[in-house]
Formats: C-alpha cells, sequence, structure tokens
C-alpha cells in the first residue's frame, strides 16, 4: 500500500455523490438532536440515554444521532485523502493543519457564542468541531508516513484507547486537564472562564486517521463494483465485531449492558455506548452501517438526493446557520412560554441552566420544529452551494 501522490485526473464527482449523501443525511438528522436539546421539556430533567427514565422514542431519538459525529469525523479524513490528489504533500499539510486550526478557533468563539449568545464567554463549549480541527492539524503532520502506518496507527488508536478508562471515584475531580483533552470527558472550572471538554480527542484521531486511509477506495482508478464490495463486506464485519465484543461485555465500553425490565429494554441498553469518549464499541456500531449506506448509495441522485446531497456538500455552513436558527427561536419560544428572553443566555450546555426547568414542549413539537428547521434552511444551504460551486477559485471557500 503506497501513498498517493498528486493525480492530474480529478476524481470523478459522480463517486463523491455517495459520500455527500450519507454526510448530507447526518447533518439533516444532527439538527434533531440540538432542537431536542434546546426544546424538549425532558431534556431540562434527564438524559435521554438514562434507562430508568427515558421511554423507546426518546432513546431513539438521541441513538440515531450518535452516528453523526463519527461520520462526518471519518469522512474528513476521506476528504482530505481525495483532495491530496490534486495538492502535493506539502500544500495538503499547509491546508489540514491551517483549517485544524480554524475550527478550533471557530469552535471556541463562533459555536460557543451560537451555543450559549453569552458575550462574556463564561465557558468554552469544546465538542465536534474541536476535536476535528485538532485531528485535521494532527494529521496534517502524519500524512507524510506511509499509508499503511496512517491506518494501523488509527486503527490503534480506535481500538486501544478504552485501555485508559479509569473507573469515576463519587465526588472526586482529579482529572488533569491533559486527560480531559485526549480522553476524559470533563468540565474544568478556571477564571475567567471555564472549559466544558466535551470530545477528549483520541478516538476521534483515530477516526479520521482510518477515514484517510479509507480515501484509497474512492480514487478514480478503483474499479465501483470491487469498492461496494469492500464496502459491504467492512461495513458487515464492523457490526459483527461490535455484537461479539459487547455480548462478552468485558472490554469496548466502560458501561457493560444488562438485563433490564423488558426484552426491549436490555436491547436499548445493549445499543446505549458511551460517546464521550467515543468508544470501541460506539465506533463499531455507527461507522459499520455508515460503510453499508455508502455501499448501497452510489447511484443516481433522485429529487430527494439532490436536496439531501446539498447539505453535504456545506456542512460547515449549515453547522453554524442551524445553532444560531435554533437558538434564536429557543429565545423566542422561551419568551412565549412566560421565561425572560435573558433565560437563553446560558453560562454552560443549555440542559445545564436551572433556571430553564420547567420550560420545553412535547418530542411531537420536536420533530416538527426540526423539519421546518430543515426546510427553512435549505434555500440558503443550496445558495451557498452555487456559490461555493461558481467560485471555486476563492481559496477561503475552502475552509467554510
Amino acid at each position: 500500500m503506497t501513498q498517493p501522490t498528486a493525480i492530474a485526473m480529478p476524481v470523478k464527482s459522480k463517486r463523491l455523490h455517495s459520500i455527500d449523501l450519507l454526510r448530507g443525511t447526518f447533518m439533516i438528522i444532527l439538527a434533531l438532536v440540538h432542537v431536542r436539546d434546546y426544546f424538549h421539556a425532558s431534556a431540562f430533567l434527564y438524559d435521554p440515554t438514562d434507562l430508568t427514565r427515558t421511554d423507546v422514542p426518546l432513546f431513539f431519538t438521541r441513538w440515531i444521532t450518535h452516528f453523526c459525529a463519527p461520520i462526518f469525523t471519518f469522512l474528513a479524513g476521506t476528504s482530505a485523502f481525495l483532495n491530496g490528489t490534486k495538492k502535493t504533500k506539502k500544500e495538503l499539510s499547509f491546508f489540514l493543519f491551517t483549517r485544524g486550526l480554524w475550527l478550533v478557533i471557530a469552535e471556541v468563539l463562533i459555536v460557543t457564542l451560537g451555543w450559549t449568545f453569552n458575550p462574556a464567554y463564561p465557558v468554552l463549549i469544546l465538542q465536534v468541531i474541536w476535536a476535528l480541527g485538532v485531528s485535521m492539524m494532527v494529521l496534517a503532520g502524519m500524512i507524510y508516513l506511509p499509508l499503511t502506518a496512517i491506518l494501523v496507527i488509527g486503527l490503534a488508536l480506535i481500538g486501544a484507547h478504552n485501555l485508559m478508562d479509569v473507573p469515576a471515584t463519587a465526588g472526586a475531580h482529579t482529572t488533569s486537564f491533559l486527560m480531559g483533552v485526549l480522553h476524559e470527558q470533563h468540565f474544568f472550572f478556571m477564571k475567567p472562564f471555564s472549559i466544558m471538554m466535551g470530545y477528549p480527542v483520541t478516538p476521534w484521531i483515530g477516526i479520521m486517521l482510518v477515514g484517510y486511509a479509507f480515501g484509497q477506495l474512492y480514487l478514480p482508478t478503483f474499479e465501483a463494483g470491487k469498492r461496494r464490495k469492500t464496502l459491504i463486506s467492512l461495513g458487515l464485519a464492523a457490526i459483527a465485531l461490535f455484537i461479539i465484543i459487547r455480548f462478552i461485555n468485558m472490554y469496548g465500553d466502560p458501561h457493560p449492558w444488562s438485563a433490564q425490565k423488558s426484552p426491549v429494554f436490555t436491547v436499548l441498553s445493549f445499543l446505549n455506548t458511551t460517546k464521550y469518549p467515543p468508544s470501541l464499541l460506539y465506533i463499531l456500531m455507527t461507522l459499520g452501517p455508515a460503510l453499508l449506506f455508502l455501499a448501497f448509495a452510489e447511484k443516481p441522485l433522485n429529487r430527494l438526493s439532490e436536496k439531501v446531497v446539498v447539505f453535504g456538500r456545506v456542512p460547515m455552513f449549515y453547522y453554524l446557520l442551524h445553532i444560531y436558527l435554533i437558538h434564536i427561536m429557543a429565545v423566542i419560544a422561551a419568551t412565549i412560554s412566560g421565561f425572560k428572553w435573558s433565560d437563553m443566555v446560558l453560562t454552560g450546555w443549555v440542559s445545564m441552566n436551572a433556571q430553564l426547568k420547567g420550560f420545553g414542549y412535547s418530542l411531537a413539537f420536536v420533530y416538527v420544529l426540526w423539519i421546518l428547521i430543515i426546510v427553512g434552511v435549505y434555500p440558503l444551504c443550496k445558495w451557498y452551494d452555487n456559490y461555493k460551486q461558481a467560485n471555486r477559485s476563492k481559496w477561503w471557500l475552502s475552509y467554510i
């Protein structure tokens, strides 16, 4: 397996439709979790994966959104590989490092502000954009290694990072900042601001490295039928590995599954893997079906998929747009519901703000609002996609 060099012939766009379709599908689903966070009444009371309090519709409303971050990170690595077929190593490394740095800055200054609407920045919320940024900066240096080495390192980070799992002691707050960055989700109370380390980066780096190696399947020289068979084999293998390791219940996730009050809830326990950070089982559970999606999505677009692909082509634009729109609508809804508009100026993640207990709507309302938001942002995303297509020479468009 050799490292790709600059290739004169560009990757055929039709082969990228499946990638954009997968990314676009889960960009749409991503908005569901954020609408629920800001509008569902139970979001301010308990975690939707708490099996002692949740119900099946609520659990799966949260569970389906688990696929989003691993897919975005994996496909970011794939896109980096394909981007590298049109650049020198030095050019690609520079782009990945600067775009990664930009994403970290954007998470701190733009995304955090969108989540909180608090210009005092009492807390910096470091989530998926931060993890993508750090992973890209790491990949910027790793691309000089042989592709096999990149793949092996990525798989090792995914498969072995759960060795760092340490059972938490009740009331203990001894997590070092470095451990928080690398492996353990933590809230660091500091001055003049606190840091919510939502996405420790070790497994996310591994996912991006594997996604980069995966990009070779989409080279113009890779035969489509062979790619489909490879995707099906890899997807089924990941799902089978998830089921086997999860059933054994000894490694791969810090929270074992257990028999519950009913067979349905036992299945929920089996599926209830850890996202912060994403465990080995969480990654297998989400990326396995994603690979199968890619295998069967490589076909001509229809009227619906043409629209979904638009979201997949402008992910950062869509991400920023939907955060600010959801929060603005939450301010309006809170005011209509008898709360103060300032109750939606937050000092942490929205569900952590005690002043919002008692606010919120039904799960059916969340779904209706989610659909309305997706329909509402589509024209802007379509406009931006057209603008990008017509202005490919503008370098800054590659960063948004």
